[in-house]
């Protein structure tokens, strides 16, 4: 009990002198729903884990879709697109904590645990903490990998079942971070192997020292990290969901970098000379998605009619203060394969009544319509957003009731189907357009991030096809199809892609916006 009192009071004494001591504060908006990021999708928890603990064999450069090696120093690709050979960098010490002090460093084991864990259902490991792979099987890689071989300590093969274009790039999704075999083991044999994605031991910048649900995560700099120790020694993420108390904390020097701030601040910020206003185009989306196997949602008529009676224009006025842009299609305008001659619905409650006399259904009906409980890079007020459909719809006879939860039972029930209507969205992980597709849209994804519950075998059979395809101009072709098939089907409603904002204290140096929506430290210094 007296440690637990000391480490508290270390904790609460760094967050009130703000940047002394070399401590970064980030005023994050959620607290996360775990530390392993294979078994989780939201940027809450890739925040405070894949980006702060862990690496990947390859990584993206801070602030851009540029690949780079990472724990694998180069690869070298079969001519028919099936064998990827890693060749690892040695020398990578792994973290350690009161439970596990590793005696190696990183080697080709560590990367066919990582993987084998989420393909191999006899794994010991593949059933603990709930075992979902969200992402991992949404994406395939369960048929995709046949198998991995390890060559030497140093040197591992991936042999896949056939050619997939995006694969290096998918192996720097968070998803495919990786884990320490021999802590997997210790833990397995102490009979808890819980520890490893709640004690997460990463090879990665910073270590975890403590998590306060709902308060605070306390790290410190990995002083044995291969890049070179960060900057900063130690980061906090002080866990508070409100923008406003966030803004005010920021102001305060008692954070120095914020995430989603409320668009309607943002011209106080930018008079405000402690402060920065960073601001990138946003590879995102936010979109309603219509749960096509709840009744009448099943009906493509009734799911043109919602589409065609929501005011889009108006929502990005009022949500997004014109930090926002219109969405017509999956793909943000920025994104290769974006379908720039596609037209959008138009605004129209006479066709959308049309539509529902068409479906049986002129007199209305009742439906159920989620909204986030927390903001997010792609809707920063899905309450207000929710609340403008709601109104929207009410002009057709469609009477909605606004339904809400807890971020990380929202996301479970919506997983689970739950749902008939729900704000969602999504920022890619990879740069790559299929990672839009695949783990939003696919049959494969319906019990993950398929928050449509949309399994549409021509749809399905394109996006294989255009993984599979490595001429360019040929995938380009291909996911515009895709983008005229979602538009027919209106699985769900495009609404807007954002761009990301992010104040931060003028003495934070070194900071970039991430494109795929993540917030990472590694590189950061704060100047005295």
């Amino acid at each position: 009990m007296k440690r637990k009192a000391i480490t508290i009071g270390l904790l609460a004494l760094m967050v009130a002198g703000g940047a002394r001591a070399n401590t970064l504060v980030y005023c994050s908006e959620g607290s996360p729903e775990g530390f392993n990021p294979q078994l989780f999708t939201s940027g809450t928890t890739v925040d405070a884990s894949s980006a702060a603990i862990y690496n990947r064999l390859v990584d993206f450069k801070p602030g851009t879709v540029e690949l780079q090696p990472s724990l694998a120093e180069s690869w070298e690709v079969s001519e028919d697109g099936k064998r990827y050979t890693f060749h690892l960098r040695k020398g990578v010490a792994f973290q350690s904590n009161k439970y596990f002090t590793p005696t190696r460093d990183f080697n080709a084991d560590d990367v066919i645990f990582s993987f084998m864990r989420q393909k191999d259902a006899d794994n010991p490991y593949h059933k603990v903490s709930n075992g979902a792979y969200t992402n991992f099987e949404s994406m395939e890689f369960g048929t995709l990998i046949d198998r991995i071989v390890k060559v030497d300590d140093h040197t591992v093969r991936f042999e896949l079942s056939r050619a997939e274009a995006p694969f290096v790039a998918d192996l720097g999704m968070y998803f495919a971070t990786i884990f320490s075999a021999e802590y997997a083991d210790a833990m397995l044999k102490a009979g808890t192997p819980q520890r490893v994605d709640n004690d997460p031991i990463g090879t990665g910048p910073f270590q975890l020292v403590q998590y306060q649900k709902d308060a605070k995560i306390l790290y410190k700099a990995f002083d044995r990290y291969w890049e070179g120790k960060p900057k900063i020694d130690r980061l906090v993420f002080s866990i508070t969901p409100d923008a406003t108390v966030r803004y005010a904390k920021l102001q305060k020097n008692e954070c120095q970098v914020m995430p989603f701030p409320n668009p309607a601040d943002l011209a106080r910020m930018r008079q405000d000379g402690n402060l920065q206003v960073m601001e990138k185009s946003g590879l995102n989306i936010g979109f309603l998605a219509f749960n096509t196997q709840k009744k009448p949602l099943d009906n493509v008529k009734v799911r043109q009619a919602l589409a065609l009676a929501v005011n889009k224009p108006a929502i990005i006025e009022a949500v997004f203060h014109g930090a926002g842009q219109p969405a017509k299609n999956l793909l943000p305008p920025a994104q290769w394969g974006s379908n720039a001659q596609l037209e959008d619905y138009p605004y129209s409650p006479e066709r959308a009544k049309q539509l529902l006399q068409e479906a049986g259904l002129g007199q209305g009906f009742d439906i159920d319509l989620w909204a986030m409980p927390v903001q997010r890079p792609y809707n920063p007020n899905a309450k207000r957003m929710a609340e403008m459909i709601q109104a929207d719809w009410a002009k057709i006879g469609v009477r909605a009731k606004i339904v809400t939860f807890e971020w990380g039972e929202y996301l479970q029930r919506i997983k689970n189907g739950e749902h008939q209507t729900a704000l969602m969205g999504w920022t890619t992980a990879n740069g790559d357009p299929d990672n839009f597709f695949g783990p939003l849209f696919t049959c494969a994804s319906l019990g993950g991030s398929n928050s449509a519950k949309w399994c549409y075998k021509p749809f399905d059979q394109l996006i294989l096809q255009a993984r599979e395809e490595n001429d360019h101009a040929k995938r380009v072709a291909m996911y515009q199809q895709a983008q005229v098939m979602m538009h027919d089907q209106m699985p769900a409603l495009m609404i807007a892609h954002s761009t990301i904002f992010e104040p931060v204290r003028k003495e934070v140096k070194g900071y970039e916006i991430d494109p795929f929506g993540k917030h990472i430290f590694k590189q950061v210094s704060l100047e005295k």
